[in-house]
């Protein structure tokens, strides 16, 4: 059941119930939301933003969305399904993130990949413990794309909210600092404190300044790196506020000069495409302050970008079709001798 709006599914997919393990554990990614925003620090609205996610888009809600360069149907292919929102009551926030964390174990452990469409940042906590707790404790690196560090001690004197999950996180030892990876981080934020702690836990930050010197590409392929050494998985959880405000104009904590909405897609594609992913988050998305909808049709695009990834790497390794599975542009492109930027094999 959704908590805000009419029980409707992620693009139309199939709906199941978490009571009913057999009603999702041949799926290979599960939607679920996650509609909480008790852990914002400025504007709020985005306990909205899993009904938002779900049902942003022209197209037909038919549970079914073929890519159109990598010839997948990441919906078809995964037997993607949809379990409604987890009740994440306001005021409840400790509650509400064991009940998260519990759905996404519950998920992890069955098989599918957890894909918990957000709600405030403050989710993460519950995401990634929750799939920690299946792959293995310190054994899940995390890359994060946010505008933000999420690393703070406290946020207005509690432990929990979405300035602080990423350091309860490495404080528990779900996550490794060593193993975790920043992108698009800029502004005025952390403090010298802050970031004093960051560096101590081998954090790597990629701001958005290294972004411009280097190249988004280069960067993703250091932070990749990183994260399948001694690692045994990945988390990809991402801040829809990496992108420039201009483009997702939707959000709390607005933090001008950011990502393109191209350069997030094409990298969460790559994350997905590239890594063992083994559960997704996409948050801080807040209809309120959206302009004509387009923070909300980034995230939607940006979930199914991360899910033909995943589509396309399953394809890939189990040898069946692999070429077709790279879509007819970019078979087009390799006739004419040309590489298709932003595609590899998977690692």
């Amino acid at each position: 059941m959704n908590m805000y709006g009419p029980d409707v599914t992620f693009a139309g997919v199939a709906s199941a119930d978490l009571e009913d393990r057999a009603s999702f554990a041949g799926a290979g990614a599960v939607i679920m939301g996650a509609p909480f925003d008790g852990g914002t620090s400025h504007r709020p609205g985005c306990r909205f933003g899993p009904q938002a996610i779900r049902v942003t888009d022209y197209l037909p809600h038919d549970g079914q969305r073929p890519h159109l360069s990598l010839g997948v149907d990441p919906l078809v292919e995964l037997g993607v399904v949809d379990v409604g929102d987890i009740e994440m009551l306001p005021g409840e926030i400790e509650v509400s993130l064991g009940r998260l964390e519990h759905a996404v174990e519950q998920v992890a452990r069955s098989g599918p990949v957890p894909v918990v469409l957000g709600g405030d940042h403050t989710i993460a906590l519950a995401d990634v413990t929750g799939v920690a707790k299946h792959v293995g404790w310190g054994r899940v690196s995390v890359i994060h794309f946010d505008a933000h560090a999420d690393t703070a001690d406290t946020q207005f004197g509690s432990l929990y909210g979405h300035g602080t999950p990423m350091r309860r996180l490495i404080e528990s030892g779900a996550a490794r600092g060593d193993r975790f990876l920043q992108i698009g981080l800029r502004g005025y934020w952390p403090d010298p404190d802050t970031l004093a702690w960051m560096a101590g836990e081998g954090m790597r930050c990629f701001e958005m300044t290294e972004i411009g010197e280097r190249g988004l590409d280069a960067c993703l392929t250091e932070a990749f790196a990183i994260a399948t050494d001694d690692c045994d998985a990945v988390f990809l959880s991402v801040d829809i506020d990496v992108v420039d405000p201009g483009s997702a104009p939707g959000t709390g904590t607005p933090e001008p000069g950011g990502l393109s909405s191209r350069q997030l897609l094409d990298a969460a594609r790559r994350v997905t495409m590239e890594l063992p992913v083994a559960g997704i988050d996409v948050v801080e998305v807040s209809p309120p302050y959206d302009q004509a909808e387009i923070t909300a049709y980034l995230a939607n695009r940006v979930v199914l970008e991360a899910l033909s990834g995943m589509a396309w790497r399953r394809r890939a390794r189990s040898g069946r079709d692999a070429r077709r599975a790279q879509g007819p542009l970019l078979e087009g492109r390799r006739a004419e001798g040309q590489r298709p930027e932003g595609h590899r094999p998977p690692a």
